[in-house]
């Protein structure tokens, strides 16, 4: 009797956990949690948003825009999303930091531990960034447009609509102007692996470059247009950089310099040691 009773005081035996197979699924949606778990993360995408929405109000409370022949309506509207040259900054430190950030910490141990093959890791993240910057930013110029409408035919401008020529395309084109952006952003951040390395990479190729271009000879101050920020500024109607590209082929020498960076830091990823 008592061994029957002391075998039914036994514990019964824990349950087996079966390993699920690495997915590049589920890399994506731990990655995804690693994101929005961070509270920089939130307070970047609010930085952006205020930024784009703020700016642009501010522009538009200046002279009322009449358009014409000679000033068509995607002038107003870029001169209205101005703000995105500030905002790309915030979005691309963010872009750096979901890489160099496990980097620092040491994190990226863990990481590659369970994700042997490392690619996936990096395509995970890289779909994490871009699926928050893409709609946050869409969804900010979107209401930086109808504010920045609505305070000019306060103030007696035209009222542009979406439907008007060129300007859905300047509207969208800045949210993925800043979507790229933030793809080269994790691209340096995964290549150069240092925080202050890859933000200062991302200044340089954004801001700086650009900058000391015009104290260039012309011969060479013409390849200006080609920089990344000149060549997706013809997206969204950057209004003061002159160049020869079209808006798309402008988008496209974007997202040339991302395919070549991102290549790079699968190249390093693969190579080196974290």
């Amino acid at each position: 009797m008592s061994a029957a009773m002391s075998a039914g005081l036994a514990p019964a035996p824990a349950p087996m956990t079966v390993a699920r197979p690495v997915t590049q699924v589920r890399v994506v949606r731990s990655e995804w949690a690693k994101l929005r778990g961070l509270r920089s993360t939130w307070y970047s995408a609010l930085a952006a948003v205020m930024l784009i929405i703020g700016v642009g109000a501010g522009f538009a409370a200046g002279k009322p825009y009449r358009v014409s022949a000679a000033h068509p309506a995607t002038v107003a509207v870029s001169y209205s999303l101005f703000g995105i040259l500030i905002a790309q900054l915030v979005i691309g430190v963010l872009g750096v930091l979901v890489f160099s950030s496990e980097y620092g910490t040491g994190m990226i141990r863990a990481s590659l531990a369970v994700v042997p093959s490392r690619l996936p890791v990096l395509w995970a993240k890289l779909a994490a960034v871009a699926g928050l910057v893409l709609p946050v930013t869409m969804l900010a110029a979107v209401a930086e447009f109808f504010t920045a409408t609505a305070i000019q035919s306060a103030r007696g401008g035209t009222a542009i609509a979406l439907t008007d020529p060129g300007v859905l395309r300047t509207v969208a084109g800045a949210s993925l102007y800043l979507t790229a952006a933030a793809v080269i952003g994790v691209a340096l951040g995964g290549l150069l692996k240092k925080t202050a390395a890859g933000i200062s990479a991302f200044a340089a190729l954004f801001l700086v470059a650009s900058v000391v271009a015009t104290y260039l000879p012309r011969s060479i101050a013409a390849m200006a247009s080609y920089l990344p920020s000149s060549a997706g500024g013809a997206l969204w109607g950057q209004p003061l950089v002159a160049h020869p590209l079209g808006p798309w082929a402008g988008f496209a020498v974007l997202a040339g310099y991302a395919v070549v960076l991102t290549g790079l830091a699968a190249w390093r990823l693969r190579r080196r040691d974290a």
